[in-house]
């Protein structure tokens, strides 16, 4: 498969693995530049929180793999839940996370079933 082919925006497959990719730029640039992340980790009960603060800000720069983003975002929502409680998105809980986990694996799905 060509470079075009990858990014041919007129393969839906494409549009889900990229988008999937390119909404990690919001938050590795909010853990660095957002003081309210450190709080959350605190929250969430992550020991050194600034530690792992920058561990899931390193993770995120990194996050090729489906089935590794997948992991991640799960991580994610668990932490989220135990600082929320909550499932609804826009009032802080885990359903975007979970959506966003669960498209992550069906990419990483879909590349293992591609060979890829």
């Amino acid at each position: 498969m060509s470079l075009a082919d990858k990014f041919n925006l007129f393969n839906e497959f494409n549009i889900l693995r990229i988008i999937c990719a390119v909404f990690f730029i919001p938050h590795i640039v909010g853990k660095i530049t957002v003081p309210a992340t450190l709080e959350f980790f605190v929250k969430a009960g992550f020991k050194p929180p600034a530690t792992w603060m920058y561990i899931a800000g390193a993770i995120e720069t990194v996050l090729y793999i489906g089935f590794i983003a997948f992991i991640h975002l799960l991580v994610a929502a668990a932490a989220t839940y135990k600082v929320t409680k909550s499932w609804i998105w826009v009032i802080g809980g885990i359903e975007y996370c979970v959506f966003w986990a669960i498209c992550c694996l069906v990419v990483a799905m879909h590349a293992y079933h591609a060979g890829i």
